[in-house]
């Protein structure tokens, strides 16, 4: 299978954390992009940094890369190898999955590093300043 372009977005995304029971916060429609997930644990909302919600917990600053798709389902292992890089090189990711795509976050301060990684590993990858 060939490497997959991914596509460095422009926004930086806060990770945030809620209880279950919370109400998704309004503002959230708002944004142009977001995730949110919920599970009998938590609930758990990614949006753009300028959105500051009143969450149990946040984590800031996270940079976000798109796999290029859409992604057939018959498609296997691209979060694996993507991560597997990443790992290698002791960069953690927040990994997002929708319909057509994958999105891998980063903290921002190892951008660059993964950037570079996933260069050195054979992935194209855009919209890098």
């Amino acid at each position: 299978m060939s490497k997959q372009t991914l596509e460095l977005m422009n926004e930086t995304f806060t990770i945030h954390s809620f209880d279950p029971s919370t109400p998704i916060p309004n503002e959230v429609y708002q944004a142009s992009i977001f995730f949110i997930a919920k599970t009998y644990d938590e609930l758990s909302i990614v949006c753009p940094d300028s959105f500051k919600l009143q969450s149990d917990e946040c984590e800031t600053g996270w940079a976000a890369l798109e796999v290029l798709g859409p992604l057939g389902f018959s498609l296997t292992g691209i979060l694996s190898n993507i991560s597997g890089v990443l790992a290698n090189e002791k960069i953690s990711i927040f990994a997002i999955s929708t319909f057509d795509t994958d999105y891998i976050l980063v903290k921002q301060d190892d951008i660059t590093s993964a950037v570079s990684s996933l260069r050195k590993s054979g992935y194209r990858v855009t919209n890098v300043p």
